[in-house]
């Protein structure tokens, strides 16, 4: 199997098929981190797809400086970070991949009345400190991919993320019954 920088040297040689191997190794996780931050899965989409767009374009100029993975959570963070700024008000919807059929239907509905819960309190919180807790939490990267994506330092990681955990449990304090 070829490394994703190998892909990427194909890509900028002008082999699709590799960048379709690209697309299908990172779309899952591109699509969820967009989906996380936005709330909305058509956005979540467009920012994907978007993405992917903006990778090809600059496959004749990628270096391989920071993995590919994290050069596209960049991306997607950007394209993330832009579209919020826009004025929009849709209402958020559900996380299909979070419901779990062994549930029991009270259970289900427990899990569902929290994940809404958490979606608002992220939705309330500023972009930077919601990407951080999304890259972090619910993406699994680490501080050093974190400030890469982020464009940032560890440190100032760390901030982002002790001032956006702050913040989220101010906003989910009255769900918490605090």
């Amino acid at each position: 199997m070829a490394s994703d920088e190998e892909l990427m040297s194909a890509v900028a040689a002008g082999d699709l098929q590799a960048f379709g191997e690209i697309v299908e190794r990172h779309q899952a996780p591109m699509y969820r981190a967009a989906l996380r931050f936005l709330g909305n899965g058509e956005d979540a989409q467009d920012v994907a797809q978007e993405a992917f767009l903006r990778l090809l374009d600059a496959a004749p100029r990628y270096k391989p400086s920071a993995s590919l993975k994290t050069y596209l959570y960049r991306i997607v963070s950007n394209l993330c970070l832009d579209r919020k700024r826009r004025p929009r008000h849709e209402p958020l919807e559900d996380f299909p991949e979070l419901t779990d059929a062994a549930l029991s239907p009270m259970d289900r509905m427990v899990r569902l009345e929290r994940e809404r819960a958490v979606r608002e309190a992220l939705d309330e919180i500023p972009d930077r400190q919601r990407m951080a807790i999304v890259l972090r939490h619910f993406e699994g990267m680490s501080y050093t991919e974190m400030a890469e994506v982020l464009e940032t330092s560890e440190k100032g990681i760390e901030g982002l993320l002790g001032r956006g955990r702050a913040a989220l449990l101010q906003e989910l304090g009255p769900f918490l019954g605090e």
